[in-house]
């Protein structure tokens, strides 16, 4: 049994399969760049989601440590958790006058 090709590809000057090739070649490069649920426009996108993600995390990391390290300074020292006491949520001594000015 003998396989017959096309008249285009047995053609001597081509002048069909260049186009082909060209149509074919675009088809796919549309497919894969921008309709494909792979498509490198996804790849891209989480690329970047996933920069901004790991920017979130060391932002948020160092803000655990200074709030762990003010932890660490309120628990060792009670003038310094009385006074963030008074500072922060104004309270007071029995006996103290409170006067909050902003």
């Amino acid at each position: 049994m003998k396989l017959k090709l096309p008249s285009w590809l047995t053609r001597s000057d081509h002048n069909y399969f260049i186009p082909f090739v060209v149509i074919v070649t675009t088809v796919v490069a549309v497919i894969l760049l921008f309709v494909s649920h792979n498509s490198v426009l996804n790849w891209v996108k989480a690329t970047i989601e996933v920069k901004n993600q790991e920017k979130e995390m060391a932002r948020l990391k160092a803000e655990i440590k200074d709030m762990d390290a003010e932890f660490k300074a309120l628990t060792e020292n009670k003038d310094s958790l009385e006074k963030f006491a008074r500072e922060t949520y104004h309270f007071a001594a029995p006996g103290d006058d409170v006067y909050i000015v902003e």
